[in-house]
């Protein structure tokens, strides 16, 4: 366990000298972070816990193999590993984008020293700045069909540190859309059974096939308005700060774009949706045709029906009751996916098999 005196001595090798912590907030994950303040000099620390649980690389191999290593290799998460995040910071910087520079690493001590983007997350300056949204999420659309277009390779080094991007495939998709069944579903009351669990997987599997009509691309899986910066005084894509990329995976386009515009936090416009998919769509290449629209509206749903039984976990487990506030949104956007012709299979099994999903 990373302690306070770990943290002093890394900040110190680092030149870090007569400086003052604040804690600021974090997210769902259990990191922590600090801002680092010396001589009007500021950066952010990231602290990762450094469980033995935990300790494990991506395996690229065999499900089964998957499966033994646990629900993080199922899902393709990153978990612990401070070196995913370094690894990919390297990759986005390097080809323009506005990821944190790396200070100083002690990965032994799951401890980062990174820049400061500032207090500029898109959530809390709209807020201020309504008549800004729809330049903002233009900006942020711009940014992500610029990534798209970018080729990443699979293996990826920083200093004497190694990661490998995978692809967000069939297994770690349909461990994502069980948390569903394992938190949301069971806290409604509802066990269901090895039958009716075949069906819900063979009837997501058919839909993942819609994403095999366009190239994948790097989806960085968390990208909304909580964890994506506003910098004003950088120019084009770098005008967007990009964290909490430690997941990434080589994914349908549609995935970081639903996790933008679906937002669980906050809402989106109505009136600019449609502009910001067009939008991605025409800067990335592809045809915002039947095909995209279908793969989007699998994708939102895949998504939102994980982050429904990822909250309900939040809440249930880790004691994050704040997490529930955000589930009418999230159930509201699934409806809509599942409103998508391509979804009528799904919805059918969630109205038998879950059907407080539809209420209110």
């Amino acid at each position: 366990m990373t302690t306070s005196l770990d943290i002093e001595v890394f900040l110190k090798k680092s030149g870090w000298k007569n400086f003052d912590r604040t804690r600021i907030k974090g997210d769902a994950s259990s990191r922590r972070y600090e801002r680092v303040t010396s001589h009007n000099q500021n950066a952010i620390l990231m602290i990762t816990p450094q469980l033995e649980s935990e300790n494990y690389k991506i395996p690229s191999g065999k499900t089964n193999t998957r499966e033994n290593m646990g629900y993080y290799s199922l899902a393709r998460l990153a978990g612990n590993k401070v070196e995913a995040f370094i690894c990919i910071s390297k990759e986005l910087s390097i080809r323009g984008f506005s990821a944190p520079k790396i200070f100083a690493s002690d990965l032994s001590k799951g401890l980062l020293l990174l820049e400061d983007l500032g207090d500029n997350l898109f959530s809390k300056f709209i807020q201020g700045n309504a008549n800004q949204e729809k330049k903002l999420y233009l900006a942020a659309i711009d940014c992500l069909a610029a990534i798209y277009r970018s080729t990443f390779s699979k293996n990826l080094t920083y200093g004497n540190s190694f990661w490998d991007l995978e692809v967000y495939d069939d297994v770690a998709m349909l461990a994502e859309v069980d948390l569903l069944l394992d938190w949301y579903a069971k806290d409604l009351g509802h066990q269901i059974d090895n039958q009716k669990k075949q069906i819900w997987h063979s009837i997501w599997k058919k839909l993942f096939i819609n994403f095999e009509a366009v190239a994948r691309g790097l989806g960085l899986r968390d990208f909304h308005a909580e964890n994506i910066f506003w910098l004003n005084e950088r120019e084009g894509t770098e005008k967007i700060g990009l964290i909490d990329f430690q997941d990434a995976l080589f994914v349908h386009p549609s995935y970081d774009l639903v996790s933008l515009v679906e937002d669980a936090r906050r809402d989106v416009s109505p009136e600019i949706t449609e502009m910001l998919i067009d939008r991605f769509c025409k800067k990335s290449g592809i045809k915002n045709d039947e095909k995209f629209r279908s793969a989007y509206a699998i994708m939102g749903a895949q998504r939102n029906a994980k982050i429904l039984g990822i909250f309900v976990r939040l809440a249930n487990r880790d004691k994050k009751l704040q997490y529930l506030d955000y589930i009418p949104r999230v159930k509201e956007h699934l409806m809509r996916n599942l409103n998508s012709p391509c979804c009528e299979e799904l919805k059918q099994w969630l109205e038998q098999n879950i059907p407080e999903i539809f209420y209110d």
